[in-house]
């Protein structure tokens, strides 16, 4: 494709920071060895020291002890960790008994029907027209063989964040296990464990421009869990498999170029967009809370369009966005978090979610709305939907 790209889907994945990569690619051509060799030789030792300091790194960040963090390939296996570890560790001692919100993305969601196929039993979680979950109808559905809450620390496709402090308060006091996937407020979001009650948080790296293939699973010392993946003892025994020393290491870098002022600019681009958006396109919704969400998604649904068509026609323009449209997942469903919230079908499938990162600029905001607002207007134009009249 000949010129720019605009890319505006950074919670899919962002595109690798050149730093994190050039302190990456020692680990590849001379700190190779394996960092848990049984020989004891010099390389193996000094790749372990490596490893180590991109773990104290990545847990300080989440004021977490360096034993507390496991590495994992990514947010997937960090959740599938993290809610079948601790199923399969107390499913025969306390209960199976397990609840989780039904805007979770696919990781836990799947997780828990992996779960139910086992004889488990899972609750979900009812979301209001922002996302929020419904914290009284938790309460209500803890019981004495509830095992594990697992709520999302901020939605993957609508942005709204929970409040996981007063989540993990009452699973505290309810002496229930808490785990939230913070994939999309690691390092966008202050979160530190010595200050919220949260047994389990995903994380992962390739969101933060870090290399894909690397994740995090914090674990607070004493909850049980078990591995869920057979093979050596490698992370406190918890994940086999040799050690991904150069990602830990990209990990650790992409954590450490993070900065408030860096936020700051995802936010004013959010709002930048949304602003422009209701004031040249008209009939449109913005799909989650206009305040408490993370700072670089803005998720807007465009009445009377398909989401693909919009998706396509801007594609054509070197400019990236995803969609809640059926028409690009292998499922035939509109997104369940559309549907959670109360939209129906054509609100789903007219989303667009925008998200930014530090690579993305002001001037790409107004190219992107003036190129959006002459798309809408056509596609409505020629579509049967806009037949039907204003929202």
């Amino acid at each position: 494709m000949a010129g720019k790209v605009i890319y505006l889907d950074n919670s899919a994945t962002t595109r690798l920071d050149e730093k994190v990569l050039e302190a990456m690619r020692p680990c590849y051509l001379d700190d190779y060895a394996v960092a848990t060799s049984e020989f004891g030789y010099s390389q193996g030792l000094e790749a372990r020291e490596i490893l180590s300091e991109a773990r104290d790194r990545i847990a300080g960040s989440l004021g977490a002890e360096a034993d507390e963090l496991i590495f994992t390939s990514g947010n997937t296996e960090s959740s599938n960790l993290a809610i079948k570890g601790v199923a399969r560790a107390l499913g025969a001692k306390k209960g199976r008994h397990i609840i989780v919100s039904k805007i979770e993305d696919f990781p836990v969601l799947h997780s828990a029907k992996a779960l139910e196929k086992e004889g488990f039993e899972v609750d979900y979680l009812d979301v209001d027209e922002m996302g929020f979950v419904n914290v009284a109808q938790l309460e209500a559905l803890i019981r004495d063989d509830t095992i594990l809450v697992s709520v999302q620390h901020a939605n993957q496709e609508i942005g709204t964040v929970q409040d996981i402090a007063a989540i993990g308060t009452l699973c505290r006091q309810k002496n229930v296990l808490f785990h939230t996937d913070a994939t999309h407020t690691f390092k966008r979001i202050p979160l530190d464990v010595r200050k919220i009650d949260v047994d389990l948080i995903t994380i992962s790296a390739h969101t933060i421009h870090g290399p894909k293939g690397i994740g995090g699973l914090f674990v607070r010392k004493g909850t049980p869990i078990v591995k869920i993946m057979d093979g050596g003892f490698q992370e406190f025994d918890l994940r086999a498999g040799i050690e991904n020393i150069p990602g830990a290491v990209g990990f650790a870098k992409a954590v450490e170029l993070i900065n408030d002022d860096e936020n700051q600019l995802l936010k004013e681009m959010r709002d930048r967009i949304i602003s422009l958006v209701f004031e040249k396109i008209p009939i449109v919704t913005l799909n989650g809370d206009r305040d408490k969400r993370i700072p670089q998604n803005a998720n807007i649904t465009f009445h009377h369009v398909e989401g693909e068509s919009i998706t396509l026609h801007l594609d054509m323009y070197g400019i990236a966005v995803s969609t809640g449209s059926a028409c690009f997942s292998r499922s035939l469903e509109a997104s369940h978090v559309m549907m959670a919230i109360g939209g129906d079908h054509e609100r789903a499938h007219g989303s667009i979610r925008f998200t930014f990162s530090r690579l993305n600029t002001m001037e790409e905001i107004g190219i992107v709305v003036d190129k959006l607002a002459k798309i809408v207007e056509d596609l409505r134009r020629i579509s049967p939907l806009g037949k039907t009249g204003g929202e």
